[in-house]
């Protein structure tokens, strides 16, 4: 028989700014980065059990589920609490796998937000964001209140911003996506034994829309656009235009501010044209100005 269910939207982030640094002891790199959430996300469901544990979810159809990142979220915080004894999650998938938006990572934050919320004896929440850190570096803020953070370490620390107003957004989706190691392992090829790099943003850096971008960045950028043209395409029409343009996290998606950058003091069509690659997905959005609250369902 089945318990008590909830769903919520997890909804996907992108970096305004991504700086990466060298290896901690750990292996991990550390990282300074700017998170911002989306009002585009996965719409995923948690129903409580009396023992048996399954996921659906269609484009992890041919994989385990304990391959799955919302999955292992469950069992985690059932170990560390107890509670539920089983679990049936569902996942309807909107976000790219693969493309630095954050969705597998925004699928745990919110199976964590949901289990928490339907607990009898629901954990703190620094206790919650613990468990988040032990599953991935983007879980923290994906499972946090935080609209807009910037964050450090492993992406364990972090500072809520106040969100920046609502600006649409333009996605570009590649027919690929990048593994995060992978990009990792480019990154440290090219940089060879990289030990240097301070934090240097700073939160008055991102008051605004125009500051944030012109203090955008992204350190993976110069590695992924030599690999692959197709991302290279995207950003350089940012080159020649002076628009918002920007890679999420180790990519592949790219995405576009409206009304930002150089953009904002000319009209968008007298901008170059831009270079869309073949089979590119196009996502049209907005950014998020709340975090989608966890809805009990019965």
């Amino acid at each position: 028989m089945s318990g008590r269910a909830a769903r919520t939207l997890a909804q996907a982030k992108i970096n305004l700014a991504l700086r990466v640094f060298g290896k901690r002891p750990d292996g991990y790199h550390s990282i300074e980065t700017v998170f911002l959430r989306l009002e585009f996300g996965d719409d995923v469901e948690v129903r409580t059990t009396r023992g048996e544990k399954s996921l659906r979810c269609y484009e992890m159809r041919d994989k385990r589920p304990e391959e799955n990142l919302a999955y292992r979220a469950a069992e985690l915080f059932a170990a560390e609490t107890g509670y539920p004894k089983g679990f049936e999650i569902e996942i309807v998938k909107n976000i790219p796998m693969g493309g630095g938006l954050g969705g597998g990572s925004a699928d745990a934050g919110a199976v964590l937000r949901i289990l928490n919320t339907l607990s009898p004896d629901p954990v703190s929440r620094p206790k919650l964001l613990d468990l988040a850190a032990r599953l991935g570096s983007d879980v923290p803020f994906l499972t946090s209140e935080y609209v807009m953070a910037m964050s450090w370490g492993r992406g364990e620390r972090l500072l809520g911003l106040k969100p920046l107003p609502p600006r649409e957004v333009e996605l570009f989706f590649p027919p690929f996506g990048i593994e995060t190691a992978k990009a990792y392992a480019m990154l440290d090829q090219v940089r060879g034994d990289y030990r240097g790099g301070d934090p240097e943003l700073t939160t008055e850096m991102f008051r605004d829309w125009e500051s944030a971008a012109a203090h955008s960045t992204n350190d993976f950028e110069p590695v992924v656009r030599a690999h692959w043209p197709e991302i290279d395409a995207l950003l350089a029409h940012a080159d020649k235009s002076g628009a918002f343009y920007r890679m999420s996290g180790s990519g592949s998606t790219v995405f576009r501010i409206a009304g930002s950058g150089l953009e904002s003091a000319q009209e968008f069509s007298k901008l170059p044209p831009l270079r869309i690659p073949e089979d590119t997905q196009r996502i049209f959005t907005r950014t998020a100005w709340s975090v989608v609250p966890v809805e009990l369902l019965d």
